[in-house]
Order: C-alpha cells, then structure tokens, then sequence
C-alpha cells in the first residue's frame, strides 16, 4: 500500500508538471512570456482556486451540521492542570470503601490533582444484586448519602473538583446509577444518572442487564467547573458517539466517563473507545494509563494543545450540514 501510494504522489506531481508547462507553452504562444503577464496569470490562477473553495465551504453549510448551532467554545478558566484518576479496589464493606476513596482523593491531591476522579460504582460490589443494598438517596444528602457527603467534605476541604465516579442512587422509588461532580466549595453542582444501560448476552462469555434493576438517565450532564466546562457519562455512555458530539456542541473542553469495565470486552475496547471519543473531538492522544490493579495516575491537562489542534484542522468549518445535522433535542425543545 505504500508503494501504491508512493506512485500514485509521483504521477499527481508529474501531472501538475505537465499542467504547468502546457500554460508556460500558451503563454508563449500568446506572445505573454514577460515576468508581468507570468505574474498576472497566476494571481488570477489563485484567485479562481480561492473562490471555488469559498463556494464550495458555503455549499457544505457547516453552521447547519449541528442543530441548535455549536456553543462557541468559552474561554476556561486555566488553561493547564493536573488531573488524577483514582483506580480502586472495591469491597463488599462499603465504609471501608469510603474510607479508602477517601485515602486515594486526598494522595491525589498532594500530588498536586485540582480535578480528581472515582470510578463507577466505587462504594460497593458491581451486580443487580448490590445495587439496591448499596444505593444511596443523594438528594437527602448526610446519614442517607454517606458517600457523597464524604465527596461533599473533601472537595471543600482539600479544595479541587471531584467527579465522584458513580454510586448507585435511590429516588422516587426507582434506582439510578449516578455521578456525582462537586466543586471546590463542596457543592453538589451536578448530578448524571447513566443514560445508556450495560445490558449483554455473550454466550459462555458474560451475560449481564443493568436494566433488571437500574433506570436509565434521561439528561445529558454538562457542568461548567473551576477547570473548564465538563461533560459527563458512565461506562457505556461513551460507546455512544451522539452524546461526545452533543457534548462538544455544547461547548465542553473536557469528557470524563468514569467506568467498570468486565474483563471480556473491556480489554478490547476500553482504549479504543476512549481514544474515538476524543479523536471525535480532535484530541486522540493517550497521556497515562495504567494496568488493572489498584493506581493513581496524575497527568497534565493543556487546553491550548485542543485549541492548536482545531486550528490546524478546522473540523468545525469543513462539517456538512448540507447532508447531516446532529440535533441536540432538548436545546431545541427549550428555545
């Protein structure tokens, strides 16, 4: 393939040799072979290639592609920091699983994390069994939400942004599995209750439904925090690449999809799936992982490395919304 490519360079560029030298012939023969004629052919040459891509960017009607419009993306408010991912172990013991999420944000911290991760479902066993055992009435807050009035204490305490990975919520009867984000105060500034659920049936494999106990989400989650506006999902949120886009119309500078993989599709597709949600958004680069034991990985987040991106290659403008629209229902819904 390469080879094929290679020729294929070699005979376009002996081609525009070719086109060249025929307009270097006419020219001659037109008695136009002077520096000044040369000069005014060619401005001419790249006046008319300028204008058939100016018709042709206004064909593709690129502001049409997203329906409401694109949310011009907001200045944030730093344009670096650091950003720790905390990756747990998790008990059938759930205040030992809040006291040591509570170690692992606070060694996250020190080392410098102004936004701190948790993963999904870190407060208890991953099963339709524990969900209604572990779940927890988030809007009650204090002795009925024992995890996420911890959230609350150290985010304001340690002062740093929290995604608080995922619990399982009780409310109105019905049971969610539900993100917590919490700012620098200690203010519960948005919650995400999962919006696509994990339902499986690979035979000999893994058969699992979140939908035998839990209820999907009906809200995307977008939460504007003190490093930069935030979308949100969970686990298999993001095999869906409709809600990364939305999400990116809305004007986020960061995704955080906090997640439990199992050990048979999550080997195969938990990097991939995470490296096409930010290549959807013009930003595929893997900056640290790690293996399936315990860590916590911090790393440098550089917005203005996105904003380079999107200069050099200006998705946003070359979209065609003559062809496709992504529709973002409930901004529609509520102009």
């Amino acid at each position: 393939m390469r080879v094929a490519g290679a020729r294929l360079a070699s005979s376009t560029l002996t081609a525009n040799k070719s086109f060249l030298s025929d307009h270097r012939l006419n020219l001659k023969s037109f008695g136009l072979n002077n520096v000044n004629a040369r000069t005014k052919f060619n401005q001419n040459l790249s006046l008319t290639t300028t204008t058939k891509r100016q018709m042709a960017s206004a064909a593709y009607k690129p502001e049409q592609a997203r329906v409401p419009p694109a949310v011009p993306l907001p200045t944030p408010p730093l344009t670096k920091f650091k950003i720790g991912l905390c990756q747990l172990a998790v008990t059938a013991d759930k205040e030992r699983n809040i006291a040591h999420a509570r170690k692992a944000i606070e060694e996250a911290a020190q080392k410098g994390a102004q936004l701190v991760l948790l993963p999904e479902i870190w407060n208890g066993p991953y099963s339709n069994d524990s969900f209604p055992v572990f779940a927890e009435d988030i809007d009650a807050g204090g002795e009925l939400s024992p995890s996420t009035a911890m959230l609350s204490e150290v985010s304001r305490r340690l002062k740093i942004t929290i995604v608080g990975g995922s619990i399982s919520e009780r409310s109105g009867g019905r049971l969610y599995n539900t993100c917590c984000v919490f700012n620098t105060e200690g203010k519960l500034i948005a919650k995400h209750r999962k919006i696509h659920l994990f339902d499986i049936d690979i035979p000999g494999k893994i058969t699992f439904q979140e939908s035998k106990t839990l209820t999907p989400g009906e809200t995307p989650t977008i939460v504007d925090t003190e490093v930069g506006r935030i979308g949100i999902g969970i686990c298999y949120d993001m095999r869906f690449q409709e809600l990364a886009m939305l999400y990116a119309a809305r004007g986020a500078h960061l995704l955080c999809y906090p997640g439990a993989f199992n050990m048979t599709t999550g080997p195969l597709h938990w990097e991939l799936l995470q490296r096409s949600r930010a290549t959807d958004n013009q930003f595929g680069e893997v900056l640290a992982t790690t293996e399936h034991e315990e860590a916590i990985i911090i790393s440098e987040i550089d917005y203005s490395l996105v904003e380079m991106r999107r200069t050099y290659l200006p998705l946003e403008k070359q979209r065609r919304g003559d062809l496709y629209q992504l529709v973002d229902v409930q901004r529609l819904n509520s102009q």
